[in-house]
């Protein structure tokens, strides 16, 4: 009878450990939006990630992801950053379409610093912040699987081409908020750039890229709260290059999450 129990025991240990696979100690459980995708759209594991770059260290978006900014000396160079942001209400969004800013994905966009180089931007940001790349069959360019550490859910994603849609290319800065900030009034070659610059491209969790829509940082922020300062660091950070102001709610949303 002991055998029996101890067998019992035993068998429910086991299976109460085989249920903890992939959980992070500590680490907060993502929401239910904020789920990444694994294998061809399945969950994986919470990560840390050593390949990211805080963004402060980034100027021009051509270094992997989007470490977080913990100091208490970076988060006040971030808000001496985000204080030179110019503020105005949102003009009408009349007239937009994903079209005004030429086509996706363009090799020639002269705003980017992987322009010309055979590859579509689309192919070169996963190039930058995918790990373990691989190639389509007979392309040094096109992407046919990677790991990516998405850091607006802080979730591990193995893509796959044939499931494409499970990372997407997100505007930091969304191009319809430009056209409404003042991008209606550019040259379209001038809106090509802002939709290529690496600066404003961070590949993500599908539904993240979704759920966020054209919002701003009063309304939508990454649910991976570690690097929510480093987000709004690259949303300023295209804001200012491209002299584009944002709303006076977005500019406090900003300055509070890097300790404002």
């Amino acid at each position: 009878m002991r055998i029996g129990i101890v067998a019992v025991a035993v068998v429910t240990a086991v299976g109460l450990l085989g249920g903890c696979k992939g959980v992070t100690v500590g680490a907060a459980a993502p929401s239910a939006s904020s789920g990444a995708a694994g294998p061809g759209g399945g969950s994986g594991p919470a990560v840390s990630d050593g390949h990211a770059v805080s963004p402060l260290d980034d100027p021009d978006g051509t270094k992997p992801g989007l470490a977080a900014i913990t100091s208490a000396a970076d988060e006040k160079q971030a808000r001496a950053l985000i204080g030179r942001l110019a503020t105005k209400g949102r003009g009408p969004k009349t007239g937009y379409t994903r079209e005004q800013f030429g086509s996706a994905w363009t090799d020639s966009a002269t705003g980017d610093p992987y322009a010309h180089n055979g590859c579509d931007t689309r192919n070169d940001v996963l190039k930058r912040d995918g790990l373990d790349v691989h190639y389509r069959s007979g392309s040094d360019c096109v992407l046919s699987s990677m790991t990516l550490h998405d850091p607006y859910t802080g979730r591990t994603i193995d893509w796959l081409k044939s499931k494409a849609t499970a990372v997407q290319i997100d505007h930091v800065m969304p191009l319809s908020y430009d056209w409404q900030m003042g991008a209606a009034r550019w040259t379209k070659l001038k809106r090509e750039d802002i939709a290529n610059d690496p600066l404003n491209l961070m590949p993500v969790d599908g539904s993240m890229n979704e759920s966020k829509g054209d919002s701003g940082p009063a309304a939508w922020l990454p649910p991976n709260k570690a690097i929510r300062c480093s987000y709004v660091v690259r949303f300023a950070q295209v804001s200012l290059k491209y002299a584009l102001p944002v709303t006076a709610p977005d500019k406090q949303a900003m300055l509070k999450q890097c300790g404002g």
